[in-house]
C-alpha cells in the first residue's frame, strides 16, 4: 500500500472528476496508513475501542462491496462475504479480521476497491452519476451513483480519523500524504 501516491487534487473538474478524485485521493490516505504494518500493528487499539486497522481494512472491503457491486449493479456478494459472511453475527468484518494476515486484508481491500472501480465506470457508463442502483438501501429507497459516491466519501471520511489516531500509536506516522522523496 505504500506505494499508492496520492491522487492529483482536482481543482476545476466537473462533478463525476471532483467525485473521483475525492474518493480515490482518501482511499490513498486511508491506503497509506494501513500499509507497511506487521500483525501486532493491524491489531492495535486505543484504549477501550474495539477498532483496528484490520478490522478497518475488512469493514471498508465489505462496504465498498456493498455499495458498488451488491446495490448499485445487483450483484450477488463473493467471498469472503458469501457464504462465510453471516450478517446475523455483530460486527462480523471487524471480529474475523483477526484471524486474517495484514497481507490478506490489503489484498482484499484492494481487490474490493478494484470492483468498485470497474462497477463505477459500468454505471458511469450506464446513466452516469444519475444512474440509479439495482437495488435499494435504506427500506425501499433507490440511490443514484452521485448519493453513493458522496456516501462512499463520508464513510472514508470518518475511518481515515479512526486509522489516522490508531497508527499514530502504532509507530508515531502522522499526516494527509506520505512523504515525497
Amino acid at each position: 500500500m505504500d506505494e499508492i501516491e496520492p491522487v492529483p487534487f482536482t481543482p476545476a473538474g466537473d462533478e463525476t472528476q471532483t467525485l473521483l478524485s475525492t474518493l480515490d485521493r482518501i482511499r490513498a490516505t486511508f491506503a497509506w496508513k494501513c500499509g507497511g504494518l506487521d500483525a501486532a500493528g493491524t491489531a492495535a487499539r486505543l484504549g477501550p475501542s474495539t477498532i483496528t486497522l484490520g478490522g478497518l481494512l475488512k469493514h471498508l472491503a465489505l462496504v465498498e462491496d456493498h455499495y458498488f457491486s451488491h446495490l448499485l449493479l445487483g450483484r450477488p456478494y463473493g467471498p469472503p462475504w458469501n457464504p462465510e459472511y453471516d450478517d446475523t453475527v455483530p460486527d462480523w468484518e471487524w471480529v474475523s479480521a483477526a484471524d486474517d494476515t495484514p497481507e490478506e486484508l490489503l489484498a482484499l481491500w484492494r481487490a474490493a476497491v478494484a470492483r468498485s472501480g470497474a462497477a463505477v465506470a459500468e454505471a458511469l457508463a450506464d446513466g452516469g452519476l444519475d444512474r440509479l442502483a439495482d437495488l435499494p438501501a435504506h427500506g425501499d429507497t433507490r440511490l443514484n451513483l452521485r448519493r453513493i459516491m458522496a456516501d462512499m466519501i463520508e464513510e472514508y471520511a470518518r475511518h481515515t480519523g479512526h486509522a489516522d489516531l490508531i497508527r499514530e500509536s502504532v509507530d508515531g506516522l502522522v499526516g494527509e500524504d506520505p512523504a515525497r522523496p
